[in-house]
């Protein structure tokens, strides 16, 4: 399938009366022809509004059908939707909103205020609500072009705001039909599910591979670990995928008599605890296989059937899907010999193009034609990439990356702080918590900085440890040397805990 459009069209054909959406919160079920038939009304609407090849639109909802119809109609007009986190508030929103250039925006009674609010300040027309969008009229003649871009995603880089990748339609019929014509091999027998935001790639990667395969997809409003398993025994999901703090939280949930009572067949998942990998598949009886990707390259390496039993627990992401190569290099990009660690450099079809207006930052991440994972990893003599830890200056808490440059340019604009620095530190529970030091003028309240932060920035970005300092280690060139900071940063006395209420 060349792309978006194909992988709906061609599904509505094979299987027009089979189930292709199910979402649990609201029990609404879609047929694959209810998929194309909402999203060419969807696409007529947008048109009638002016929608347009190469426009964006920003889209701000929640797991609800209309994301997903949106996406598909977009991809009929060759446009591009912009999903934006529906925990951002007004900073963290703008930025995108404006960054991406988007047209319009589209959203519920819930978001209107804040969208409403930032528009005037950014290239959004209009600010509509799903209701108002209406069919006017037989849909535009669908645009074909496997590498149009469909997306612009935004995901927290190293350093910096959100960089928006740009997504073609390439890269998911590329993740769809690997998952297809690989491993897991998925097929209308399958059920799937998403615990997910639609705002992330997940949900939407899930829908991709859905319509590729004919499965069912079974959507839950989030993540809630209390009753997750008996949501996927109700629906008689066979396989799904999930990631970070999920696994964990999983297994923290009192063991049931129905915990083998279900129909998964696998599970797939991105940093899976290595010391709890073999707990979870005796906990529910199902392997677990780990898979690595990133919103900027897709799909890019998993560990299937033949090597699971021997790479359990092991820290293993697995090898290159049939789409993707892999490498070890040095600082110089240079292949290292195997078994040495260096950053993990990946390349093939299906990449995103770039970073949305920032070459400076597509140039950095791209070597040669090799993508720059930022992750540090070494390969065994048979080619398996086990993962070794990271180069960026980035914080990863509960499966969200957070930058911590981000972080410090919401607190900078508080009158108070004169600088500040934001690092990670371990935590058993979300694998990074994020410390906070501050340069401020008077006596300040961390309680106070921290609803100052909450209400620029999603909830996810707040520091958990904020440390007060007269001032911050220097580099010649007038930088923060974090280097310094971090050698102390795991040494908490001293500083406020958020979440406790205490100073420490």
């Amino acid at each position: 399938m060349a792309d978006l459009v194909a992988l709906v069209t061609e599904a509505a054909r094979r299987r027009p009366g089979r189930t292709a959406w199910v979402f649990d919160a609201t029990g609404e079920r879609l047929t694959f022809a209810d998929v194309d038939r909402r999203s060419d009304e969807l696409a007529s609407a947008l048109a009638a509004l002016g929608t347009r090849r190469g426009d964006r639109v920003a889209v701000m909802l929640r797991n609800q059908p209309e994301f997903p119809l949106l996406w598909l109609a977009l991809a009929k007009l060759g446009a591009a939707l912009v999903p934006v986190n529906t925990n951002y508030r007004e900073l963290d929103g703008e930025h995108v909103l404006a960054h991406s250039g988007a047209r319009f925006a589209v959203t519920t009674e819930e978001f209107t205020g804040l969208l409403t609010t930032i528009a005037p300040r950014t290239s959004v027309e209009r600010v509509l609500t799903v209701g108002e969008l209406r069919p006017a009229g037989p849909p535009p003649k669908p645009e074909r072009a496997p590498e149009l871009p469909v997306n612009i995603q935004y995901t927290s880089g190293t350093t910096g705001a959100p960089k928006g990748c740009v997504l073609p339609h390439r890269y998911w019929t590329t993740l769809a039909e690997g998952l297809v014509t690989e491993f897991p091999h998925l097929s209308d027998d399958d059920v799937l599910l998403t615990a997910q935001p639609f705002h992330y790639v997940d949900p939407q990667w899930n829908v991709a591979a859905g319509l590729a395969s004919g499965a069912t997809l079974v959507v839950l409003d989030r993540f809630h670990p209390s009753t997750f398993w008996a949501k996927v025994r109700e629906h008689g999901v066979t396989w799904f995928y999930c990631l970070g703090l999920m696994p964990t939280l999983l297994l923290r949930q009192p063991e049931s008599p129905e915990d083998h009572m279900h129909r998964v067949r696998a599970v797939s998942a991105s940093a899976i605890p290595r010391e709890l990998h073999a707990a979870l598949e005796k906990r529910w009886g199902v392997p677990w296989f780990e898979a690595f990707g990133m919103t900027e390259t897709g799909g890019d390496l998993r560990v299937g059937p033949a090597d699971h039993d021997e790479l359990v627990g092991t820290g293993c992401i697995g090898t290159p899907t049939p789409s993707r190569e892999a490498m070890i290099a040095d600082e110089d990009g240079k292949p290292l010999p195997r078994g040495e660690t260096g950053e993990l450099l990946v390349r093939g079809v299906g990449l995103m193009h770039g970073y949305h207006d920032d070459p400076e930052a597509t140039a950095s991440a791209f070597r040669g034609g090799w993508f720059r994972t930022g992750d540090l990893a070494w390969m065994d003599e048979h080619g398996r990439v086990f993962y070794a830890g990271r180069t960026k200056d980035m914080i990863r808490r509960s499966g969200e990356n957070v930058s911590a440059d981000e972080v410090e340019r919401a607190l900078l604009l508080h009158p108070a702080v004169r600088s500040a620095a934001v690092l990670p530190v371990p935590d058993a529970l979300r694998g990074e918590e994020i410390r906070a030091y501050v340069v401020a003028d008077g006596e300040p309240d961390p309680e106070e900085l921290a609803g100052f932060c909450g209400e620029r920035l999603a909830y996810f970005k707040v520091p958990r440890y904020w440390s007060f300092v007269d001032s911050l280690p220097m580099t010649p060139s007038e930088r923060v040397a974090k280097g310094e900071l971090r050698k102390a940063a795991e040494k908490l006395t001293g500083s406020y805990d958020r979440v406790e209420r205490t100073w420490l």
